[in-house]
């Protein structure tokens, strides 16, 4: 017998499914209730009962566990888990069935390169953290964003995006696009009105930026950009892998599609590499198409992975958050630094867009130390606790020095480009406890 309700809260497994679901292209989530028996009812409420309980929103806690899952009778399993369904083609009863499933009126799975269960399952539970009709799970991050350029922008369109969005995708835009026929135009940040003055003098087919930036974390004002855009017809694209679904929703401010290097805080454990692409049914749609003829198909185990990541991401980004908020405020202040970049700063010049589009700033802060290449170097060996490393978003701390590491070996005149001086440390702060990471970073200080 399925369990009983009580008042005000959701426990029957056979409702997840239709109650957890965010309202699409709304920054609140879709009004959810359980009714209580109507003699509960009129011993609690006597007169009141006939008045339906307040409504209640599901949270993006909730949602994180429960979203997108097969529960209950619904489901082939009753596992709590998500079953990994490792078979890369899957068989029709009859060709009834078959021509059903191709006319779109029986949902089913086909080949493990168009589609797979336990993928559909966090492609569904994405989506309803990015208020999303529609998300695709890619192979990474970087397939992502190439696979939506390449769907999104024909030859002869035109891409407008920022000098510091992410390298990779830079020299994609700059050095492959171009021999597609797709023009390219390069702004910086800190000028959005050259976006005003390109959107009235060409055509332009896509907007793309990231938001946060990274290393130096800039954010986009995704409402004005999306607003100026669509008003030329352009499409807007986010990369919001620096701030998670928990801290930005870049859909409900008005882009068209939103992009996450899914490996950062979704998975939120550095053990796995993919990508997801959210946005309309329509845009998913199109983008899928090329999806399946580029190949960059996840595999089942990475998905359930992910799954399993997405369950914890709202208690773990809320740990960067705050150790990150504290860690900047410190830093500010310390002597040896000589400046703090994130957003969460009042003193940040992207402190009060970031404040209106967001609801916490990420777990990465970069500084500047008061010391030239080799005192940096210094100060990053004398950690303790981070790990010299790549990437951000898991559980471990990490730190870089941008000069040493993903700029090693670029010319001066490359490095003053994009910001990246000696002394720049990109710290991407992970669930430790903060006491023990301020003692260390304050101890690798006094070693400049």
């Amino acid at each position: 017998m399925a369990p009983s309700t009580s008042l005000g809260k959701i426990t029957l497994p056979k409702q997840q499914r239709r109650l957890l679901q965010p309202t699409i292209h709304s920054p609140k989530h879709k009004r959810v209730t359980a009714t209580p028996p109507a003699a509960l009812l009129q011993e609690l409420f006597g007169d009141d009962a006939h008045q339906p309980p307040k409504p209640r929103r599901a949270s993006d806690e909730t949602l994180a566990v429960h979203a997108g899952e097969k529960l209950g009778k619904d489901a082939a399993s009753d596992s709590i888990a998500t079953p990994i369904v490792s078979g890369t083609t899957h068989w029709f009863k009859n060709s009834e069935d078959l021509v059903a499933f191709k006319e779109g009126r029986r949902h089913s799975h086909e080949y493990g390169r168009y589609s797979n269960p336990t993928v559909k399952v966090l492609e569904d539970k994405i989506s309803a953290l990015e208020r999303a009709e529609a998300t695709l799970v890619t192979s990474s991050g970087m397939n992502a964003i190439v696979t939506a350029l390449l769907a999104l922008v024909a030859p002869g369109g035109h891409v407008v995006t920022t000098t510091d969005c992410y390298s990779e995708a830079r020299a994609f835009i700059r050095d492959r696009l171009s021999k597609m026929g797709i023009r390219s135009t390069f702004i910086d940040l800190d000028d959005m009105e050259s976006l005003k003055t390109i959107l009235d003098q060409d055509d332009v087919t896509l907007f793309y930026a990231d938001s946060p930036t990274n290393p130096l974390l800039k954010c986009v004002d995704i409402r004005m950009v999306a607003e100026l855009c669509h008003q030329k017809g352009a499409l807007v694209c986010i990369d919001s892998t620096l701030a998670s679904p928990i801290n930005q929703k870049p859909l409900t401010l008005g882009a068209d599609i939103v992009l996450h290097s899914a490996t950062k805080y979704m998975a939120g454990h550095h053990d796995v590499i993919a990508g997801c692409i959210s946005g309309s049914e329509a845009l998913i749609s199109k983008i899928r198409v090329w999806h399946h003829d580029i190949g960059g198909a996840i595999s089942p185990n990475a998905a359930y992975m992910i799954i399993r990541g997405l369950k914890t991401m709202a208690l773990r980004v809320e740990a960067h958050n705050r150790t990150a908020l504290q860690m900047a405020q410190l830093l500010e202040r310390h002597p040896k630094v000589e400046r703090v970049h994130y957003p969460g700063l009042e003193s940040s010049p992207c402190y009060q867009v970031a404040k209106s589009q967001m609801t916490g700033y990420g777990g990465v802060v970069s500084f500047e130390v008061k010391s030239d290449l080799c005192g940096t170097m210094r100060f990053v060996d004398a950690l303790e606790i981070p790990l010299i490393a790549t990437s951000l978003g898991g559980c471990e701390s990490l730190v870089q020095q941008p000069a040493v590491m993903s700029f090693w070996g670029k010319s001066d005149e490359e490095k003053a480009k994009n910001r990246i001086k000696d002394n720049f440390v990109r710290f991407s702060f992970g669930i430790e406890k903060f006491e023990d990471l301020r003692e260390d970073i304050l101890q690798a200080l006094e070693k400049i």
